[in-house]
């Protein structure tokens, strides 16, 4: 028999409790009479990640209200692929639903990244304001130029923090020629090498590899994927940047939607955006005791002056790069919520 890491095993045997738990819905359909509606729903995060457990009590609460007419099984953890992967299938209708953030549906829908723009954000009042408001409303009406109906909340993937295993990053030279794992995510790729960094571009699912093995000496990611993909076993600080905000988009393919009859589409999307604002609840919540969270299980947190890494940006013409990629009709958007972004 191969041999095994730990950690794979771990991966194994999550994945395979998690597979058990998401086809609860199709087992209650099955000990009455067989669902009329079975649709897959794919994700990206890890079966603990808080995006995770709220689709699980709303899965469970549709195949309820609707009597076990819709059965909706969960793959999380990239189980059906990638998310170019996903998305392809989303797409061709192979797979029903799913949820993206919104800089990874960017390849696809470039208007879906802009509120990854680097350092916009510097709260959450101004992030909820821009996605409940004129800017999610801009994002939405691209999303569905491409046949995906996007709900209408959206999720909170958070504010993104840089992770090290050789030093932390205080300042923009910190980053100078530091290997960082970042998502298939132009915007982002763009951002670090108008820092002079040397970001690596892979799926999250390859990311813990990365870092174990060296390819890549960093990441960046939100407190709470930070701990839930266990970055803090391959990693020794984090460096408190707020660089970035994204948020997660849950998105039907628009042929299955359209089929659904009226009163389960209201069912769904009436579990599925009660969900959403569950999971912001949650990270909310767990930001205020994740550091802590995390500092006990090794890493060590540094503060940054926000103000240096804005000026480079500024400087090497990353803003003016994206307000044209962007056009000024969406910055303009942007910048009622963030503020003056040059």
């Amino acid at each position: 028999m191969a041999n095994i890491t730990r950690r794979q095993f771990l991966t194994v045997a999550a994945l395979a409790g998690a597979t058990a738990v998401s086809r609860s819905a199709f087992a209650q359909a099955a000990a009455g009479k067989p669902a009329e509606f079975k649709l897959k729903l794919g994700t990206d995060l890890p079966v603990t990640h808080s995006v995770n457990v709220r689709l699980k009590e709303a899965i469970d609460a549709i195949a309820a209200e609707t009597n076990g007419r819709v059965a909706i099984q969960l793959f999380p953890n990239n189980q059906l692929g990638s998310d170019s992967d996903m998305m392809s299938q989303i797409r061709a209708g192979a797979l029903e639903l799913a949820t993206f953030p919104g800089t990874v549906m960017s390849t696809l829908i470039p208007a879906t990244s802009i509120t990854g723009v680097g350092f916009a954000f510097g709260n959450y009042k101004e992030v909820w304001s821009a996605m409940d408001g004129e800017v999610g409303n801009h994002i939405r009406r691209s999303i569905e130029k491409v046949n995906l109906v996007p709900f209408d909340t959206v999720w909170d993937n958070g504010f993104r923090q840089i992770t090290s295993s050789t030093r932390p990053i205080r300042t923009p030279e910190d980053l100078r020629n530091f290997k960082i794992r970042v998502p298939v995510v132009p915007l982002w790729v763009s951002m670090f090498k108008a820092i002079d960094a040397a970001p690596v571009s892979l799926p999250l699912s390859e990311a813990y590899q990365a870092l174990q093995t060296k390819v890549a000496d960093g990441q960046e990611n939100p407190l709470a994927l930070i701990d839930s993909a266990k970055f803090f076993e391959v990693q020794k600080y984090c460096s408190l940047t707020n660089h970035a905000w994204d948020g997660f988009w849950f998105i039907a393919n628009a042929r299955v939607w359209k089929s659904l009859p009226a009163d389960v589409q209201q069912v769904m999307t009436k579990h599925i955006n009660a969900a959403a604002r569950k999971q912001r609840d949650d990270i909310a919540r767990a930001n205020i005791d994740l550091q802590k969270t995390l500092e006990a299980k090794g890493l060590t947190f540094n503060q940054v002056d926000t103000a240096a890494f804005r000026q480079v940006l500024s400087k090497n013409g990353f803003y003016s790069q994206w307000r044209e990629k962007f056009g000024s009709e969406a910055w303009a958007l942007l910048q009622q919520y963030a503020g003056d972004i040059a």
